[in-house]
């Protein structure tokens, strides 16, 4: 995010709208090729935000216009907390079906109240991360384009590290206080004696 978003910055000063855009292009086409050339490990993350970014400055490129390149990504924002706070107040986290792409969880975890309520509560705090990111953006906006490179370039990244930082450990000291869930780091979960069953999630 920062190379585009320098490359944007300087040349959207320098040489105008058209080449900065086709330089945040080109440089996250080429960052995937060369990666893609080379055989090295794409991850799906990557590619992620690979594609938005070409999406965003495609967009912006054939409306001719660099406000369009900051709105994008506030709408997204908004669809985002809808998402997560939507799947919350339902009862159904998406927080718990991404999770299952990182983490090993025993099947019969699945269904624990307390595991789903960590997960409705995580997606809730994630969704309103993803509010604040959406109202920081359109502030910084309104102040000008400069600002917005700023914000979207360095700030809402820190805003996501933090919100991981800050879901992470709002789940693990949850799950700490299960009295019927093990949380192990790295350790393989061993079956619980049949006289006190346990659930434990490695």
């Amino acid at each position: 995010m920062l190379v585009p978003t320098g490359l944007l910055y300087i040349l959207l000063h320098t040489a105008g709208l058209l080449p900065a855009l086709i330089a945040v292009i080109g440089w996250s086409v080429g960052t995937v090729t060369i990666r893609w050339i080379t055989g090295r490990h794409l991850p799906g993350t990557l590619l992620v935000c690979t594609g938005a970014m070409v999406a965003r400055a495609s967009v912006s490129l054939a409306l001719s216009s660099a406000l369009i390149y900051f709105v994008q990504p506030v709408i997204a924002s908004v669809f985002m907390a809808a998402l997560f706070l939507g799947s919350a107040l339902l009862g159904r986290p998406i927080t718990m079906r991404l999770a299952r792409d990182f983490v090993h969880l025993p099947a019969h975890l699945h269904s624990h109240p307390g595991l789903r309520r960590v997960f409705m509560q995580t997606a809730a705090l994630w969704g309103l991360g993803r509010l604040v990111d959406a109202g920081m953006s359109l502030g910084f906006l309104h102040i000008g384009l400069d600002a917005a490179l700023l914000s979207r370039g360095v700030l809402s990244g820190v805003l996501t590290v933090v919100m991981v930082g800050v879901c992470a450990l709002w789940g693990i000291r949850a799950l700490r206080r299960m009295p019927d869930v093990t949380f192990n780091f790295g350790r393989k979960s061993t079956p619980a004696p049949a006289a006190t069953p346990a659930l434990a999630a490695a």
